[in-house]
Formats: C-alpha cells, sequence, structure tokens
C-alpha cells in the first residue's frame, strides 16, 4: 500500500513519473489489461478496455464507493440501495453511469475525461491502480497528465478526489475542470426518476465552492409507518477547495437538451447552457474552475463528495477537506485502519498468487465489500444476509475477532423468540424478511463455535441481545447469546420429516434448490417445503448434525468454565443422541449407492439421484458428509469421492452439480430455471465450490486439493485467457460457467461473494493447516506437493506464534511433525503459551 501522500507523490514529487522510471519487475500473472503490483498488494489497469469492468468498492463501513478502471461507479451512506448518493445503473457491457471528471481546453475547445468513460477519448497513456481503500486514475491526453485518486476516509462520511494536473507540454496552457455527477439521495428512482426529481432541492454556498443537495421525500417509512411522507434524513455535497467560475444543479444545463455525459453542451460550449433553479430541477452536481499551466507546471486541487445528518454537518466536512494537510492526516489514519487487517496473519509460500490472495485480496473483498459495503458491479446490495454475513464475518477471527463478536450480537438481534430468523433485514429501514430458508438459523451457532475455539471467551455465552419483535410488535424479550444459539437448534429439530431428515424449507444452503413448487414459494415455514411439507434436504442433516456434535462440546465446556449452569448438561447429552439419530437416517435414506443424495421434493421423488434425468448428483452433499463427519464408512466415502471426481470435478473447479438442469421443474423451483451450466445449475458455485477444498485438505489430499485451487484461482484463470474469463483476476467471483455453457470458464458475480471469507479461512486452516482449537493452535498442515516451505505468523489468545514448515522426505506422506520453541511435540497441538512470541518448526513428508 502507498505509504503516505508525501512519500507517494501527491503532495509534491512526481509520483507519476517517479514509479514509471524504476524498472518494471517481471511479475507473473500479466495479462495484456494490467498486471499485479511487485507486491501484489494492488493491481495496476493499463488498458480502458477490459472484458467487463475492472472494479474497486472502497467501504470504511458507513460511506462507500465503488469505481471501475473506466472511471464510472456510484457512491452511498450507510446503505448501497435505500441510500445511494450518486446515479447509477448496472451496465456491465457499457460502464457508462458514474461522477466524472473532465479536462477542457479552453483556446482549442478540445475535451475529454480523466477517466475513459464517460468521453472514451483515446488517451497517450492510461492507467489504474486499484489499491486497499483507493484508487488512482492516471491519464495522459494532449500533453495534460492527470492523476484522480479516490479514497475513503476512515470514519468519515465523503470521499476525497485530489485530482493533480501536469502541463507535460511546452506551451501554457488555459484549462477548466468540470465535474459531473447526478444525486440519488435515497433509493435509485430510475423507474420513476420524473416523479423524483420534484423534491430534489440544490443550494450553493462558499461562492459556489459546495454544493448542497437534499429531498423533500423518503421512500424510507417514518416512525408511524408511513412510506414517503418524510424528508430524506440527510444533507449530501459536492465541493472543491478553490475558486469556481461557475457551477450548476442542473442536468439540462450541463448536458443540453437531448445531451449526453459523451459530449455535454457545458463542454462543448465552455459555459452552461441553461440556468438552474436549485429547486425540482433534474439535480445534479456539476463545478468548474479554471486552471492557469505554465510549460512544465503542476497543480493540485481537492473535491469531495459526502452526505451528513445536518446541512451544518456537511458544510464543516466539505471545509475541512478543503485543507490539504487534513487530506494527509486522513490518508495516514486511513493507511493504518486498512493496514491493522492487511499486515496480520502474513503468510509466505512458494506460490506467490496463493501469497497475494491470502494477504490482501480476499481479506480485502470480504471486509470492504462483503461486510462493509454490501454490494458491488455484478450485485448492488446493501442488506445484511443473516446467513451471509455471518459467515463472512469469520474473516475477522485471525485478524480482530471483535469484529466476529460484533456481528454475532447484530445477527441475534434479527432472530424471533421462536429461534426463527430474518433472512435479510435493511439498516436504516429495518425492514425485512422473515426466513423460510432451512439454514439460515443455524449459522449463528455454527459461527458461535468458531468465535469460542478462536477466542476461548466463555462469557460470550452470557452475553445479552434482544430478539427482533414480530411485525407489528413494539418490543420482545431480551436473552443470553447462549439462549439464541440454542433455540435455533431447538427449533430445528422440531423441523424433521416422518424419515428424520431435516425439511428442506423454502431451500437449503443452495439458495435455487427448494422441493416447493416454485409458485408456492413463500407460503408459511411448516408447508414451504411443499405442499404437505415432506420435502427434505440431505445437505440440511449434515449441516445439523456438525452442529449438535458441536453444541455438545460447547455446553461441556461452557459449563467446566462456569458459563453455564450444570444442569444444561443434559442438554448436550440430548444433541449427541439427536446427532447420531440424524446420521443414522441420513446414511439410511440419504445414501443413493454411490453419492449422497441432494434432497427430496414433496411427493418424494428424490434429487440428485442416479434416477434423476437430469441433476444427478449435488456437491454440497458430498462435501458436508466429510466435513461434518456424517459418512459412516471408509467404503462409503472412497465410493463417494470417486463420484465426485468423475462427476463434479470439471476443468474450471467443482460443479454445483452435474448434469445440469435444461428443462425447468416446477419440482423443483429456481434452480432449474437458471440457464444450463451456470450459477448453481451445474456452474462452479464459488460459495460451495470452495468448501470442496475445505474437504480435500480434511482428508489430506493435497495433490487433489491444490489441482482444484489452481483451476480456480483467479489471477491464474485471468492471466490464461482474459477474454473467457472476463472478470477481475484479483478477487474471486461468485461463480463460473461449467461445461456445456455458451463460454464454459466465464466468471461473474464478483467481488459481493461470501467465497472470499471461506476461501481465505480454507487457506490458512486447510493448506496451511493453521486451525483454532479448544485448547490451543492445532497444526495439519496439507501443503501442495510442490512446495518445500512455507512461513506464517499467527496471533492468537495474545500470543504471536512464527510458523515455519519444512519439507522433510524421510517422514511417511501426509505426516508432519511440530515443535515449539526447540520442544518437539507428542501431537499436533501447540499448548496456549505464556510467552509473547513462540517459534515453531513443522517438518512435512510428502503430499498424499
Amino acid at each position: 500500500m502507498v505509504k503516505t501522500l508525501v512519500e507517494s507523490g501527491f503532495i509534491a514529487e512526481d509520483f507519476i513519473l517517479r514509479r514509471r522510471a524504476l524498472p518494471n519487475p517481471p511479475f507473473p500473472y500479466r495479462t495484456p489489461y494490467g498486471h499485479f503490483a511487485e507486491d501484489g498488494a494492488s493491481f495496476i489497469v493499463t488498458r480502458p478496455d477490459t472484458p467487463r469492468p475492472w472494479i474497486n468498492v472502497v467501504s470504511n463501513g458507513t460511506y462507500g464507493v465503488a469505481l471501475s478502471q473506466s472511471g464510472a461507479g456510484y457512491s452511498w451512506l450507510h446503505h448501497a440501495q435505500l441510500n445511494r448518493i450518486t446515479r447509477w445503473n448496472q451496465d456491465l457491457v457499457r460502464d457508462v453511469e458514474g461522477r466524472f471528471l473532465y479536462i477542457r481546453d479552453d483556446k482549442s475547445g478540445k475535451f475529454w475525461s480523466v477517466g475513459w468513460q464517460p468521453v472514451r477519448r483515446k488517451p497517450d497513456q492510461y492507467e489504474v491502480i486499484h489499491g486497499v481503500g483507493y484508487s488512482i486514475i492516471t491519464s495522459k491526453v494532449d500533453g495534460i497528465q492527470a492523476q484522480w485518486l479516490i479514497f475513503v476516509p476512515k470514519e468519515e462520511p465523503l470521499e476525497v478526489w485530489r485530482l493533480r494536473l501536469k502541463n507535460m507540454s511546452k506551451i501554457p496552457r488555459s484549462l477548466s475542470l468540470w465535474t459531473y455527477l447526478e444525486w440519488d439521495l435515497g433509493e435509485p428512482p430510475d423507474g420513476n426518476r420524473e416523479f423524483h426529481r420534484a423534491f430534489v432541492e440544490t443550494a450553493f454556498q462558499d461562492n459556489k465552492k459546495i454544493i448542497l443537495a437534499n429531498k423533500r421525500f423518503s421512500p424510507l417509512k417514518n416512525a408511524q409507518g408511513q412510506p414517503g411522507n418524510r424528508t430524506w434524513d440527510h444533507v449530501a455535497w459536492h465541493a472543491v477547495n478553490v475558486p469556481t467560475r461557475d457551477a450548476s444543479g442542473d442536468k439540462q444545463a450541463f448536458l443540453g437538451n437531448y445531451g449526453s455525459p459523451e459530449s455535454p453542451a457545458a463542454l462543448r460550449e465552455g459555459r452552461y447552457v441553461g440556468r438552474t433553479t436549485h429547486k425540482w430541477d433534474d439535480g445534479i452536481a456539476s463545478l468548474c474552475v479554471p486552471v492557469e499551466l505554465k510549460a512544465g507546471e503542476e497543480r493540485s486541487l481537492l473535491f469531495t463528495t459526502g452526505a451528513a445528518e445536518t446541512q451544518s454537518q456537511a458544510l464543516a466536512a466539505a471545509r475541512k477537506f478543503m485543507d490539504f494537510t487534513h487530506v494527509d492526516l486522513a490518508w495516514g489514519r486511513t493507511e493504518e485502519f486498512w493496514d491493522k487487517y492487511m499486515s496480520a496473519f502474513p503468510v509466505e509460500t512458494p506460490d506467490k498468487a496463493f501469497d497475494l490472495l491470502t494477504n490482501t485480496w480476499l481479506k480485502y473483498q470480504a471486509l470492504s465489500s462483503r461486510l462493509w459495503g454490501r454490494t458491488a458491479f455484478y450485485q448492488t446490495g446493501g442488506a445484511f444476509g443473516f446467513r451471509d454475513q455471518l459467515q463472512d464475518s469469520q474473516v475477522f477471527l485471525p485478524l480482530d475477532p471483535e469484529g466476529t463478536r460484533k456481528q454475532i450480537h447484530l445477527h441475534a438481534a434479527h432472530q424471533f423468540e421462536d429461534g426463527t430468523v430474518y433472512r435479510w433485514w435493511h439498516p436504516l429501514s429495518e425492514e425485512g424478511l422473515p426466513s423460510r430458508h432451512s439454514d439460515d438459523l443455524l449459522w449463528l451457532p455454527f459461527v458461535m463455535v468458531s468465535y469460542l475455539k478462536e477466542t476461548g471467551q466463555w462469557p460470550l455465552l452470557g452475553e445479552k441481545a434482544p430478539f427482533a419483535p414480530r411485525p407489528g410488535e413494539k418490543k420482545a424479550a431480551a436473552d443470553t447469546l447462549f439462549d439464541h444459539a440454542v433455540r435455533a437448534i431447538e427449533n430445528s429439530l422440531t423441523r424433521l420429516s416422518p424419515r428424520g431428515l431435516p425439511l428442506i424449507g423454502e431451500s437449503d444452503g443452495n439458495d435455487g434448490l427448494s422441493a416447493a413448487p416454485f409458485h408456492e414459494l413463500g407460503r408459511p415455514l411448516a408447508a414451504a417445503a411443499g405442499r404437505d411439507g415432506r420435502g427434505e434436504s440431505v445437505w440440511m442433516g449434515h449441516f445439523l448434525h456438525g452442529i449438535l456434535r458441536d453444541w455438545g462440546e460447547v455446553i461441556d465446556r461452557g459449563i467446566a468454565a462456569k458459563a453455564l449452569p450444570v444442569r444444561e448438561k443434559s442438554r448436550a447429552v440430548r444433541y449427541r443422541k439427536a446427532a447420531e439419530k440424524l446420521k443414522t437416517a441420513i446414511n439410511k435414506h440419504g445414501w443413493d449407492g454411490e453419492w449422497y443424495l441432494g434432497a427430496t421434493t414433496d411427493d418424494g421423488t428424490p434429487l440428485g439421484s442416479k434416477k434423476s434425468k437430469e441433476g444427478k448428483i449435488f456437491l454440497n452433499s458430498q462435501t458436508w458428509a466429510v466435513l461434518a463427519g456424517t459418512v459412516d464408512s471408509e467404503e462409503r466415502k472412497r465410493t463417494m469421492l470417486r463420484s465426485v471426481e468423475k462427476f463434479l470435478y470439471g476443468p474450471h473447479g467443482p460443479l454445483a452439480l452435474a448434469p445440469p438442469y435444461t428443462v425447468p421443474d416446477e419440482k423443483v423451483g429456481a434452480l432449474t430455471r437458471y440457464s444450463p451450466a451456470t450459477r448453481e445449475n451445474g456452474g462452479v458455485d464459488f460459495h460451495a465450490a470452495v468448501w470442496a477444498l475445505q474437504m480435500e485438505c480434511q482428508l489430506g489430499r493435497a495433490a487433489k486439493a491444490w489441482e482444484l485451487y489452481q483451476k480456480m484461482c483467479p489471477p491464474l484463470r485471468g492471466a490464461a485467457d482474459p477474454e473467457l474469463y472476463r472478470a477481475e483476476p484479483y478477487v474471486v467471483p461468485g461463480n463460473v460457467d461449467g461445461p456445456g455453457s455458451a463460454a464454459p470458464g466465464r466468471a461473474g458475480g464478483t467481488w459481493y461473494t461470501g467465497s472470499a471469507a471461506w476461501l481465505f479461512r480454507i487457506s490458512t486452516e486447510g493448506f496451511l493447516g493453521i486451525r483454532p482449537d479448544w485448547d490451543g493452535l492445532r497444526i495439519r498442515p496439507c501443503l501442495p506437493p510442490a512446495w518445500n516451505h512455507a512461513k506464517a505468523v499467527r496471533r492468537f489468545r495474545g500470543a504471536v506464534y512464527r510458523i515455519a514448515f519444512e519439507r522433510a522426505p524421510a517422514l511417511p506422506a501426509g505426516s508432519h511433525r511440530v515443535s515449539l520453541n526447540g520442544r518437539s511435540l507428542t501431537g499436533d497441538l501447540l499448548p496456549l503459551s505464556d510467552l509473547k512470541t513462540n517459534e515453531v518448526l513443522v517438518t512435512v513428508g510428502p503430499a498424499r
């Protein structure tokens, strides 16, 4: 990451030319469109016409920016759908909407945009650096070099634009800078923009250096539950730190009648072509700034866009960030904020792609996009998913476990007293959808187990959290997190079929899979599995078995730690018995001869069976048989693994099912309506696919695990064929098309996917084998065959462990030995240490 604004040249030195003067070091995974920086911590786009938008999602948890390599994108406060600040429409082919910066040569009348969009004039030089917490667009056109830095300061509701201009020509230049953005101010109104514009008001402040915007209408409900009859809760602004020539808040005054951002009338004429009334125009913000540059001269300017709760707060923030000193200080604080996470748990292996993903990009993707921004380009959002962000919060555990604890509390407060939960809910409005999906409620106890293994903080079980009131209720009771967790488990134990398998509900962990007739989705939970509520999920059986097994252990240890009363011992006994009974039912009714079924429909038709014409085998039911410990014999495990390899391990990773459905099936639902070999319908659904990696690592099958990783690895896929892969090579996608698709190997759904946090966990706990356990760190590496060494630094319960892995060919294949501070251990558990820093050596036999 760039160290400071001064060091990087954003204050005085010529960062652009100084960096270009350095030799370009060889680094793998280069593409015709760009490459990783030498340390892998940023990606440098060298052509604007990437196969799809290659973006950055920058969020501090309050304010966020999504920005593509073309300069397009959008901004939001708190919620990217309900509280979007700037207008944007999803169009991944054209990528034409955003907040833009133009440069006009006032003598010749020629103009262009600093980013490639929207003018798309061919630049002499073009480069975009997407880094952790910032992006920099650098372009050179007609002898003017422009460097546009965009970042979101820590704990500030705004984005900073620092524009640095340099006249590379030999003559003086008279330029004008023009900014342009369209106000959204709440939920995107594109279906009825003419209605919404009637509520937008703009105003100028500080001699037109600041444009304020407010909206007299909000779609969010007021305290009485009335939608729309209230004022938007914030005041937005767009500002610059130097005198302006003019400014406008009217779209027609900038674009001209029937004009476009590609060739706006204001840029053609050198002036706004109409007046701004400030009330009920089609509201925009545009600032025009004159800039005179001598030959070789440089100049820097500051712009901000943001939103605050009041006009006085908006003006204070806009004026504060007109000062370069404040901007530099904010950059330093922001760098420290991100470095806290990026520098935690460093790894060093022989594989650069593994290192750059594990050290930087998986963490950054999970935090900035998935947890804090909750949005991107392929999917725009803003809501919290009950299971989604709970799973994502596991990325915090080795970095800052407090982040996971806060997420547990947030989600517990969106659980009802009967143990069921909201499937998703919107911050700001707190509107949500009660879940009818069978797995949602169980992710709370699942993540609590992960937190307790990481921290050993048993008082968590006694911490209080409120329950969510039902719609129409004003208040609900509060209870301990332990009670929240067991209510979820107890509720799940009531949702069993007569055969003892879990009812699937509206779906299980596969969103598209529903055993209910598609037109009946949304019925009450008791009947959501089908007309008579008899549809079953085998995957849910595996998942629930693992939860029951783990919570038997939680209760025993909680009693020993005096965090739970002794009377809870009977619950632990009951959970273990229920787990064994469930395991028996799964292996009796869920085994299809060569693999586990996926589910059954209301009428008992098996899904994921040899009897099925399509969708014969489902991935999740096989991987979780191992992960949850339900497969009941080594012979059955070997048979199942042969089936997985034969039918599901494709050229680009594990397929969600095979063969894909080609005809919609009313008994199954949305899954069969996806295009064949895409997403969960026979594509590589990354969230499910990374669990296959976890399974292979848990089995110690290092060669197979690494083969799958390389097939899925974005830097490798992006470098091998970027035109086919299309997606960014620095973050993981949500899905990749499978065999039979029109474009097998095509990726999509990047950034906003839960696979990032899971792949980080599996990389560190699976391949490196550094696993938190109840009584210490357990070391069970599954090193790829070609790795002869690796290193990692792991913080755990107040101590630091410097772990070195060395290949030892003399050891039996698949075995390893561990020493702690020079002392050989008899097992693979690192006991808790009183030393601040500990040295660990792991010698590893040949890979299996």
